[in-house]
């Protein structure tokens, strides 16, 4: 048995049993029914489809953002903007999809050729906690396009979300195009091993991450990995030091600090530093921290009281090796997962908050000396996700640009991620991408069709 517990209280909200072998089996059968029925559905049935989940998702959105802030502790207004986001996603690809899956003719004269999309077959997905709907939608979204169906396995902590996008999907496509399972760690691998799953895709650490790889690897089967981040956000001497001031507060604070993409690593050039630090304290001055209920609360607790746990650890090892509270820093004595919003100003790139992935409300600024070192700081992680450049030198951000080991690079704008763009990492940060067209080819059988010259046409 698997409960899932409010993070504002640490009271259990429900139980779970695990799946049993034998449900298991029914439920892998039943995806791979679904492979064969939907597989070879016309493209305006398919359109027609992700229409429906749009207007489903938009009709519930105040009771799915309200499950997700009570199982995960999202503000709500953030956890509105989560299913508005699934909407968008469902919206793209019912508007792209016929472009998206259309067979691409290549000249091969005399003969005809064209390259077309199939279905892989049965997908696994590993997701996480921090986005329970909307890192379902944008990873297997793609593949559900293509004609695949999807095994979920979700984060324990949101088995009421992964209950609630099963019937979501039942009622848009029918039984066993996304069904649900709930397994404790040890049956994950033998899943992945199973014959009926072709393929795999895991968002997660990297520890868990490299162990789905290792598995999927020995089986010779796709895997597609979001593991960790830490990404760096560069502002530079001539940067709009009150805009980036701003989006470095909602970057790293939003969702509680629990995203990926965040701006986890600040890295500000001595030039503007005194100003960016100032500007940043005052806007988290301004942000509301309480009850994630309320529509005001910008902040809220933490997901579990573990993750809160190794935050705080980081904190104390990070002052303890000199670093200099800027704001908050102060323990919650709440009941539940509670994290005051802090920030802190480091003295190099070896401090535990700047190092290592920070996973909540704390973010670290390091002052560097010159566009060069803004780099070398930037670069000195094992991650490469993504990357904010701030600044007003096109040429000289461009530069950056193109030196920077990360999958995706943001101008003047914080990371984020969005249904027409791809998204994904490089080094530690995983491989593969989701969302755009991108992400319809990443599970897919990419295949070849030549067909040889009648003798009339040679003739």
């Amino acid at each position: 048995m698997i409960g899932t517990v409010d993070p504002t209280t640490g009271r259990t909200l429900d139980t779970y049993r695990f799946t049993s072998d034998r449900e298991l089996e029914l439920r892998l059968r039943r995806a791979q029914n679904a492979v064969r029925i939907n597989g070879d559905r016309p493209i305006s049935q398919r359109v027609r489809d992700f229409r429906v989940l749009a207007e489903l998702l938009r009709s519930r959105r105040e009771d799915l953002a309200l499950l997700i802030t009570v199982e995960m502790g999202k503000p709500i207004t953030q956890a509105w903007a989560e299913i508005d986001k699934c909407v968008l996603a469902c919206d793209y690809y019912a508007d792209h999809m016929a472009e998206l899956l259309a067979p691409q003719r290549v000249d091969v004269a005399p003969d005809t050729a064209e390259v077309r999309l199939r279905p892989l077959g049965v997908l696994l997905a590993v997701m996480p906690w921090n986005y329970p709907f909307w890192q379902v939608i944008r990873a297997m979204l793609p593949a559900i396009a293509v004609g695949n169906s999807v095994v979920l396995k979700h984060a324990d902590n949101v088995t009421g979300c992964a209950k609630v996008l099963q019937s979501l999907f039942d009622e848009t496509f029918g039984y066993g195009v996304l069904t649900h399972v709930v397994l404790p760690p040890h049956r994950v691998a033998p899943l992945i091993e199973h014959p009926v799953i072709a393929g795999v895709a895991f968002t997660g650490s990297n520890r868990v991450g490299a162990l789905v790889a290792a598995t999927a690897g020995r089986a010779v089967k796709k895997s597609v990995l979001e593991l960790g981040g830490s990404d760096p956000f560069i502002v530079l001497d001539d940067a709009d030091v009150s805009a980036a001031a701003a989006a470095a507060v909602r970057s790293r604070f939003l969702n509680t600090g629990q995203s990926c993409i965040a701006a986890k690593r600040i890295i500000v050039q001595r030039g503007v530093f005194g100003e960016f630090t100032e500007a940043m304290v005052t806007e988290l001055g301004k942000l509301v921290y309480g009850a994630p209920t309320e529509s005001g609360t910008d902040v809220g607790p933490m997901a579990r009281v573990d993750l809160r746990d190794e935050l705080r650890r980081q904190l104390e090892v990070t002052v303890a090796a000199g670093a200099r509270i800027l704001f908050g820093g102060r323990a919650d004595p709440r009941p539940g997962a509670w994290f005051q919003p802090t920030l802190v100003q480091v003295r190099d790139t070896y401090a535990a908050a700047f190092r290592e992935e920070t996973f909540g409300p704390l973010g670290a600024v390091l002052a560097v000396s010159s566009e060069e070192a803004a780099l070398a700081a930037a670069e000195d992680s094992v991650y490469g996700l993504s990357c904010s450049i701030w600044g007003s030198d096109r040429d000289a951000i461009d530069r950056l640009a193109r030196r920077l080991h990360t999958g995706s690079v943001f101008v003047n704008r914080m990371s984020e991620s969005d249904p027409r763009l791809p998204v994904g990492g490089v080094k530690a940060s995983g491989y593969g991408r989701e969302l755009s067209h991108y992400g319809v080819t990443e599970f897919a059988n990419v295949q070849t069709v030549r067909s040889a010259a009648t003798s009339r046409s040679l003739s």
